[in-house]
């Protein structure tokens, strides 16, 4: 499929919760993670990624590839969006905020319904998640 934008999310569970970021001056949650660079692999922008926003080192051997997504890229429907999405099982370092993160939360299907999640995340990902047992 053609696509305008290619973004990368990294799914982090804890107790059965999805880790999920807001970023300064947006309203909209998303998982962390964010563009692919030209010439960077999927993998090597998550890592990027997750150490510039939530001060975490990934332990690459332990990523699961969870699926690719397409819609309508947010505030440019007429830009398609590819999201990659893959579970990151293990990690060094405590998650916190940073860059241009303002918020991070633990969400699980039932979060409440003033919180606005990215609609990859929201239609695609978490239903899968509940499916799949990985989230309550």
């Amino acid at each position: 499929m053609n696509y305008d934008i290619h973004k990368i999310g990294g799914i982090i569970l804890k107790d059965k919760k999805l880790l999920v970021t807001r970023s300064k001056g947006k309203d909209v949650f998303v998982a962390p993670g964010g563009k692919v660079e030209k010439n960077e692999t999927a993998e090597e922008a998550l890592t990027r990624e997750l150490k510039e926003e939530i001060s975490i080192e990934i332990k690459k051997d332990t990523l699961k590839e969870f699926g690719t997504f397409y819609a309508p890229a947010a505030g440019k429907e007429d830009s398609m969006l590819r999201m990659d999405v893959i579970i990151v099982k293990d990690w060094e370092g405590e998650i916190a905020p940073a860059s241009e993160i303002e918020e991070i939360i633990w969400i699980d299907s039932n979060y409440p319904k003033d919180i606005k999640i990215g609609s990859i995340f929201e239609h695609e990902v978490i239903p899968r998640l509940k499916e799949g047992n990985l989230i309550t």
